[in-house]
C-alpha cells in the first residue's frame, strides 16, 4: 500500500521570518497571506522557533484594561517577556519542532499530538526549511472517495496481500467506514485483513462480517480478534 506522506500534503511555498522581523511586520505578513503562523529561521533556512497569532495577542492581553488594572501582573515570568517583545525571536515559540517530508501522515499527527501544536515546519536531511504541514492538511486524506478507498482495499489488502478474492470477502464504502462480509479461509486472517484496511488512508474504521471454516493452525496461534474494531464473527 503506498500511504501518503508529509511531503505530499505539504505547503511548500512557506512564509517565513527573521529573528529580527519586527512584531508589525510579522502580524502584517499572518494577515497578507491568510496564514496563522510562521517559522522562523536563522541565516542557514533552518526553523528555530515559531509565531503564531496566539503570540501577537499575547502582547493585546498584557495592556491594561479599562479600568487601569495591568493583566501583566498575572502572567508568568517568561510570558510577561514574550508579551513585551518587538521581534520575532522574543515573540516564538521555541524551539521549533519539525516533521520530516518522508514520514507518514501518522507519524506526522503523533508529533502534534505528542507536543500539543497545530503545525510543524517540514525540514530536510540538512535541517533546512522545505514546506509546513497543519492539522488541516493532515484531515484531507479522510476527502477520498469512498471509490477509490474500496478499490485499494480489494486490489492491494484482499488480493494482493492476503491472497483473497472479491467472491470470498465483499468490500463495501460509505463516508470511510468499510465493511468487510463473506467468509475466509482461515479464522486468523480475519483480524489481520482488518488491520491492513484499518491502515488505508482515508478509512475511518472497519467493520467485519467475517466467517471461516477454522483456524488450521489451531485458536493458540491465532491472532486476537477482539483487539479489532469493529470486529464481528459469524458462527
Amino acid at each position: 500500500m503506498q500511504h501518503r506522506t508529509v511531503e505530499d500534503l505539504m505547503t511548500r511555498e512557506v512564509i517565513r521570518v527573521r529573528p529580527d522581523t519586527p512584531f508589525k511586520e510579522v502580524a502584517q505578513l499572518l494577515a497578507e497571506h491568510g496564514v496563522t503562523a510562521v517559522p522562523v529561521v536563522n541565516e542557514q533556512d533552518n526553523p528555530i522557533g515559531l509565531v503564531s497569532e496566539a503570540d501577537l495577542l499575547r502582547h493585546e492581553a498584557a495592556r491594561p484594561d479599562p479600568g487601569g488594572r495591568a493583566a501583566s501582573l498575572g502572567m508568568r515570568p517568561r510570558d510577561r517577556e514574550r508579551a513585551a517583545a518587538e521581534t520575532a525571536e522574543g515573540l516564538m515559540t521555541s524551539p521549533a519542532v519539525t516533521a520530516r517530508a518522508q514520514w507518514s501522515i501518522v507519524e506526522a499527527a503523533r508529533e502534534m499530538t505528542r507536543h500539543q501544536v497545530k503545525r510543524l515546519p517540514v525540514v530536510n536531511e540538512a535541517g533546512h526549511l522545505v514546506g509546513i504541514i497543519s492539522r488541516s492538511d493532515l484531515l484531507r486524506v479522510f476527502l477520498r472517495q469512498d471509490s477509490a478507498i474500496r478499490e485499494e482495499i480489494t486490489r492491494e489488502v484482499l488480493r494482493d496481500t492476503l491472497s483473497l478474492s472479491s467472491e470470498e470477502v465483499q468490500v463495501s464504502v460509505v463516508d470511510g467506514v468499510v465493511t468487510l462480509t463473506g467468509r475466509v479461509r482461515q479464522r486468523s486472517l480475519i483480524p489481520i485483513a482488518m488491520r491492513l484496511c484499518q491502515a488505508v488512508d482515508g478509512v475511518v474504521t472497519v467493520h467485519g462480517v467475517l466467517d471461516s471454516p477454522g483456524d488450521e493452525f489451531g485458536a493458540a496461534e491465532a491472532a486476537n480478534p477482539d483487539s479489532v474494531v469493529g470486529y464481528t464473527q459469524r458462527h
